[in-house]
């Protein structure tokens, strides 16, 4: 077998060494991976990728693409998050093709992000989608073997990642023991219930008060919030807002002020309670110019001696929505801007 991986994700590093440990397993059970070899995208990780770094513990062999070695004795090559298009020539170099493992029940989630938007869009069910890879297409190859997962409750995306792995690593040894008759009964993708995944970039991590509910922000966070907090914008100047929680609304004074950004800090809980779209949402710690803890923010930056001394109209006393310019190849500053909410 040869595997096709991107070093961004744990996935094929977990997905290698269950293979491996497969391979080795009792001398009752037939051998389900003779061979196997790895192939992932350059990295500048000062640790080394550790995809990378488990080959060579196991004395696996290892290239970086587009280096694939001599790969035309292998009889499958598996991609799991590799995130290039392959070529039909070297599709053809295996017996039985490339499969793809990928972490959805295609064809919903089709891309590069699917954990990220199955966590972002709240879905209660995910799954494991085993496809045969077409050449320079993403994600609509025939199915090989799907299966379904409850996805867990408040998980994060990096959660799903670690319990997914696992199942597609089961899934992958599954098919290999039977590849030739899996491969004669594969399922064309249904032309209904296509979705995307497309990448996030840094504008997603900025908080759309007056747009967004309490439980799409807290959502936001348990998706991306492994990679990016989450932004806003205090005083003109960006800030981090980290471990939102629920904040029900009899909490919040009746005579505060409502506007999408308003802030009300809740002592008997310490948090800061943010008001957004249909509610409510409460952050624990904040990070300005160091991290901090909501006490900690509300006595440096909205206690009331604090807003008298400095003039601050209690209505401006609210977070803003961060305003991120288009991506440039060569971004130096980015603009702040306190208009919209």
């Amino acid at each position: 077998m040869f595997m096709f991986n991107q070093h961004k994700s744990e996935r094929s590093h977990n997905m290698v060494s269950r293979i491996l440990a497969r391979r080795k397993c009792s001398k009752t059970q037939e051998e389900v991976v003779g061979r196997l070899e790895v192939v992932s995208l350059p990295s500048l990780l000062p640790k080394g990728l550790p995809v990378a770094n488990y080959a060579s513990d196991k004395g696996i062999p290892f290239h970086e693409w587009p280096d694939i070695g001599a790969c035309d004795h292998f009889d499958v090559g598996v991609v799991a998050s590799f995130g290039r298009l392959l070529s039909e020539d070297l599709i053809l170099k295996f017996p039985y093709g490339i499969l793809n493992v990928h972490p959805s029940l295609l064809p919903r989630w089709r891309g590069p992000a699917p954990l990220i938007h199955t966590v972002l869009n709240g879905d209660e069910t995910t799954g494991v989608t085993i496809m045969q890879i077409r050449p320079k297409r993403f994600d609509v190859g025939p199915i090989v073997m799907q299966e379904a997962f409850p996805v867990p409750p408040k998980c994060t995306s990096k959660e799903l990642e670690a319990v997914l792995s696992k199942q597609g690593a089961e899934m992958l040894i599954s098919v290999f023991k039977d590849l030739p008759e899996r491969l004669r009964t594969v399922v064309e993708q249904p032309r209904e219930g296509v979705t995307f995944a497309p990448k996030i970039s840094a504008a997603t991590s900025c908080i759309r008060w007056s747009e967004q509910t309490p439980e799409q922000i807290i959502r936001l966070e348990r998706a991306i919030g492994f990679a990016m907090p989450l932004q806003a914008v205090w005083n003109g100047a960006p800030i981090k807002l980290l471990d939102f929680v629920e904040v029900p609304d009899f909490l919040i004074t009746s005579d505060f002020p409502r506007f999408p950004g308003s802030i009300q800090y809740l002592s008997a809980s310490q948090i800061i309670a943010v008001c957004c779209k249909d509610g409510w949402v409460g952050i624990r710690s904040i990070k300005l110019r160091k991290k901090m803890s909501a006490k900690d923010f509300y006595n440096g930056y909205l206690h009331p001696w604090f807003v008298k001394t400095t003039d601050i109209p209690l209505e401006e006393c609210r977070f803003y929505t961060l305003h991120l310019p288009p991506k440039s190849k060569n971004p130096k500053r980015r603009s702040v801007s306190n208009i919209g909410c």
